[in-house]
């Protein structure tokens, strides 16, 4: 299943595509799940539910090999995954408060777009 470009911006962009938010009272936010992305993929452009689910599914895991590639991930108009490397460092056990070396490892890190920042900011 191919999906051009502008299908892809419209999708973030189309206020028609309805999620689980945060309830008005306040509460905890819900969870969107890969579930919910394929049924909002589903209703948004008439595919059948196993084709979303199919193609959802098909989305996460070419971003998945990319990271585990260690390829960075940038999707317009969204933002980026990029790997880090963080270095050892001295930290503190909370415990008993003995110090140990933190040992050195990579980490993911999520960077949204500018787009995305002024979208939260209206919210």
């Amino acid at each position: 299943m191919s999906l051009d470009r502008n299908l892809t911006n419209s999708v973030l962009r189309n206020s028609e595509i309805r999620l689980p938010s945060t309830p008005a009272d306040g509460g905890q936010p819900t969870t969107i799940t890969r579930a919910d992305l394929a049924d909002a993929v589903a209703r948004q452009f008439g595919f059948s539910r196993a084709d979303s689910k199919q193609f959802v599914e098909g989305v996460l895991d070419e971003i998945a090999a990319a990271l585990l590639r260690g390829e960075n991930v940038k999707l317009a108009g969204f933002g980026s995954l990029n790997h880090r490397t963080k270095t050892a460092r001295p930290g503190r056990n909370p415990r008993n408060g003995e110090e140990a070396t933190i040992s050195p490892r990579r980490v993911l890190s999520f960077k949204p777009s500018h787009i995305m920042r002024q979208m939260v900011r209206e919210i």
